[in-house]
């Protein structure tokens, strides 16, 4: 049972690690929200469930993680009191009654690359709930960013070759009998054979000699002319994982390259309650209303980036394009303090222009949202309150 739980939930993490990259690649969905080749509006509204996909697959990963992890102390169990010197290459443990556990835990790949795996899973589990994202966004950002580290132990969690299969099933077919062997071990070979063969030798069996009627009678379906030889499986998790991860690595690589350069930040407007207003320039950048991009400081956070929503987007005879942020965190509270001369701004009633030396500025995007599809109907209806008019701002900049 433990092994076939440990297949069967190996299986189910293989697929879930396969799905749980797609919706991260942002440039893809950007791609296909803004296709022609994707005509249906309710095909288009799909991807915006993206992010609601990816926590499934997620919870989905967690919870198979724990049966999968049960499964193996399991199968440890019965490596340890299965053990049989009969099938030495299947034997995990060394001998009969050793605590196994130990010993796949600390010795075998498969074992160590596991427990680690499990670390980094609940650190990333725990700092991906609602309440840790709020309080400290930086420990979700940092925990969530080791799932490179968990799809590396991932591959080499699966090269141990624990599990095997017999290679030479029509020279040792199971459940035959071997006469050398027994004669070999001095155990008592069974009476038919006996009468059947009462000058036979260790030399071996002759494979052309059909198989007598008692040995049938007696469950002896064939006679092994070989010792049984086993190879370990062959990897499965390279085929789920490796294309979706060279298309998320690809689009990094993508991004990176896209992003490079930084923007020329135009202006900078301090509003009323904290809420701060980026204007910038970047050559060949076109962005529809609704859509955001990733704005990475390196005098902020040398690794650390934020998404942020287009509340001007570019058109044809203006190349200018805005954000605006509210400033809740560390990192928007250092942003501001490098874009503005002072940080108490948030006091003025009226806008205030600060002319300055900015910082530079890079701009990762833009990526589609849910609100590209507004201006796709006649009649749209936006309900939003607070920082969250953000998305359609774009959109009435647009119309109007």
């Amino acid at each position: 049972l433990g092994l076939c739980v440990s297949r069967a939930s190996a299986s189910v993490l293989n697929l879930n690690c396969c799905l749980v990259l797609l919706p991260m690649c942002r440039v893809l969905l950007a791609f296909l929200r803004g296709s022609q080749k994707v005509a249906s509006k309710k095909t288009r509204r799909l991807l915006d469930k993206s992010k609601t996909f990816h926590v499934t697959c997620g919870v989905t990963i967690c919870i198979f993680s724990v049966l999968h992890v049960a499964a193996h102390l399991v199968n440890a169990l019965n490596f340890s009191e299965n053990y049989s010197e009969d099938f030495l290459a299947l034997n995990a443990a060394n001998y009969r009654g050793e605590v196994s556990q130990i010993h796949l835990m600390s010795v075998l790949v498969p074992g160590l690359t596991g427990v680690i795996m499990v670390v980094v899973l609940f650190l990333m589990c725990t700092a991906s709930t609602y309440a840790i994202r709020v309080s400290n966004y930086d420990i979700f950002w940092y925990t969530h960013n080791l799932f490179f580290v968990f799809y590396m132990l991932l591959m080499l969690h699966v090269s141990g070759g624990v599990l095997k299969y017999q290679t030479n099933l029509e020279e040792h077919p199971p459940g035959c009998f071997n006469p050398n062997k027994t004669l070999q071990e001095n155990m008592t070979a069974p009476k038919a054979f006996e009468e059947l063969f009462p000058n036979y030798t260790t030399e071996p069996f002759p494979e052309d000699l059909s198989v007598p009627e008692p040995f049938v009678q007696n469950n002896f379906m064939r006679i092994c002319s070989k010792e049984p030889k086993f190879q370990s499986h062959f990897p499965e998790t390279w085929f789920w994982i490796s294309g979706p991860l060279c298309l998320y690595c690809v689009e990094r690589l993508y991004r990176y390259i896209r992003s490079n350069k930084p923007v020329t930040i135009t202006s900078v407007i301090s509003h009323p309650s904290n809420v701060l207003e980026v204007r910038m320039m970047k050559d060949d950048f076109k962005a529809r209303p609704g859509q955001y991009v990733i704005l990475h400081c390196p005098r902020v956070s040398a690794l650390e980036s934020h998404p942020f929503t287009l509340t001007m987007c570019p058109t044809d005879t203006k190349a200018t394009f805005g954000v605006h942020l509210k400033v809740v965190g560390d990192w928007t509270e250092r942003f501001r303090d490098l874009l503005l001369l002072h940080s108490n701004q948030d006091t003025e009633i009226l806008p205030i222009f600060q002319q300055r030396r900015y910082p530079k500025l890079y701009v990762d995007g833009p990526f589609g949202s849910p609100f590209e599809e507004s201006l796709n109907y006649e009649i749209s209806l936006c309900v939003a309150g607070g920082i969250g008019v953000t998305p359609f701002a774009s959109v009435f900049n647009t119309l109007l």
